[in-house]
């Protein structure tokens, strides 16, 4: 549920005390997350040591129906082609 900060706030909560919300406690709801950076929320798998484990990744070199956007550097489908610029090849996205 999204949360209007913008509305105007309800009259019981002015009213509170701080003896009253130090008796409340802290808000409930709160999640382990919280706790956390939620940009770079941690991961743990259970009794997985992957610190010996290698990743083989098979690069292909570009290919002749291929070209590499200017705007992006993303390599696209001549198909997704809108127009050449003076510094290369343009992909409909970044035309548009």
């Amino acid at each position: 549920m999204a949360t209007d900060y913008d509305a105007p706030r309800k009259a019981d909560d002015e009213n509170e005390s701080i003896e009253a919300l130090k008796e409340r406690g802290p808000a409930k709801g709160g999640s382990a997350i919280d706790a956390e950076d939620a940009d770079n929320p941690g991961f743990e798998l259970a009794g997985a040591d992957l610190s010996d484990v290698e990743l083989d990744v098979v690069v292909l070199p570009q290919q002749d129906d291929e070209f590499t956007c200017v705007n992006c550097f993303l390599v696209r489908h001549r198909s997704q082609l809108d127009h050449e610029s003076k510094l290369g090849p343009v992909c409909a996205e970044c035309s548009g």
